[in-house]
């Protein structure tokens, strides 16, 4: 098939996710794929040779190669707003992969496009992009039937990819290095008609279950091997996933998250399903080609402890399935006690000042105003967190 009679995705950042993932699942499964970037290297790079390299780093999946080439695919820079909006107006599906800051950039481009179309589009949004609509609503003339011309299709990425050293990067910009897993879980619902026909992009109907896995069981899990490495001394993830004490928390605190998501949503979760998908996480934390540091896993506690984030809102979701949340209480008493600090010696900035803020008002403070934790309707999880943050800070394995 050349590309003239390949359809067209259209493809909002060339970054690992959109070229590792995105771009990969989309061209094996016969679509020209555009990159729209803001990097000319990468797109000069993307229109000299069109085609790039995804490296698979650590374990394949069965019939995986290692290094898999994706072709038919080429690049407009995002400053070239004339040629972007005209392949949005012409493309089959967009996609977009640029992180909450830039997305807003990227809205007047797309809007441009929109409004020249002749017909419906789905935007796959590998993002967080709850005010999407709204933002492309401002851009389009006064009654443009926003709701039927356009699907906002959320997803859920599970995909986890290394830090490439800069002489690989030098060598070839197009150069991806990922892990082995491929599927982009999406919303159903989201989609103007059907879906595309795409190996490795799974819809669900009901999809707000999948969103609270991913946060619950995967990120969880994530930050728990990071949190309760650093009290054993370990600098990366793949450390942690390998101590078999670390191990052992981070899955009980996943299996917590585990059962209470299969009592609330009957329909769509297995217990078989979840063990299995735990036991696959941990597996992949193990793959110590990531590279995935402690510090970088681990950082930004007021976020990760906020009330709704992964480890509050897994305790949240605990609370109200009737599971006893231990193993969960133990990641948060973990987290008063990380320190990591990057490769100058510092620690993360929002860290700092929840460390600071700790050490001045206690922790029975930073639990109410960071995790939303009130001392009297949570009076017994704040006083179980406490108390395991004291036998940790009695172990003496607190790093400084």
């Amino acid at each position: 098939m050349s590309s003239a009679q390949r359809p067209i995705l259209v493809q909002f950042g060339a970054g690992n996710i959109g070229r590792s993932l995105v771009g990969q699942l989309f061209s094996a499964s016969g679509y020209e794929v555009v990159f729209i970037d803001a990097v000319p290297a990468i797109i000069e790079a993307l229109n000299r040779e069109r085609r790039y390299k995804v490296v698979t780093k650590g374990k394949t999946l069965p019939g995986q190669s290692p290094e898999t080439l994706v072709e038919h695919v080429r690049g407009i820079l995002a400053t070239e707003t004339e040629a972007v909006a005209e392949a949005v107006a012409r493309a089959d599906v967009i996609g977009t992969a640029v992180g909450p800051a830039v997305l807003p950039r990227i809205m007047p481009a797309i809007a441009a496009g929109l409004r020249r179309r002749e017909r419906p589009i789905s935007i796959i949004l590998c993002e967080a992009a709850s005010h999407m609509t709204d933002g492309l609503r401002k851009l389009l003339p006064e009654g443009f039937p926003l709701e039927d011309w356009v699907g906002l299709v959320e997803t859920s990425i599970g995909k986890m990819v290394p830090i490439m050293p800069t002489e690989a990067r030098r060598r070839d910009p197009l150069e991806v290095w990922a892990e082995a897993y491929n599927t982009i879980i999406a919303d159903r619902e989201g989609f103007i008609g059907e879906p595309p026909a795409v190996a490795g992009l799974v819809c669900k109907r009901n999809f707000a279950p999948w969103v609270d896995r991913k946060l619950f069981i995967h990120n969880l899990g994530h930050a728990a091997a990071a949190y309760h490495g650093f009290l054993r001394g370990h600098t990366y993830v793949w450390e942690c996933a390998r101590d078999a004490e670390v191990r052992r928390l981070v899955q009980g605190a996943m299996r917590e998250s585990a059962e209470a998501l299969v009592r609330a949503h009957p329909g769509e979760f297995t217990r078989d399903d979840q063990a299995a998908h735990i036991e696959d996480l941990l597996e992949r934390f193990e793959n110590e080609a990531l590279g995935d540091t402690v510090f970088r896993v681990g950082r930004d506690l007021p976020r990760k402890l906020a009330p709704d984030d992964r480890c509050i809102g897994a305790l949240r979701l605990c609370q109200r399935e009737g599971v006893e949340p231990a193993a969960i209480v133990g990641v948060i008493a973990a987290a008063l006690h990380f320190k990591a600090r990057d490769e100058h010696g510092e620690l993360f900035p929002a860290d700092a000042a929840f460390h600071a803020r700790l050490a001045s008002a206690g922790p029975e403070t930073v639990l109410r105003e960071v995790a939303g934790l009130v001392a009297a309707a949570d009076a017994r999880i704040v006083r179980e967190i406490l108390d395991q943050s004291r036998r940790m800070a009695s172990a003496g394995n607190e790093s400084a």
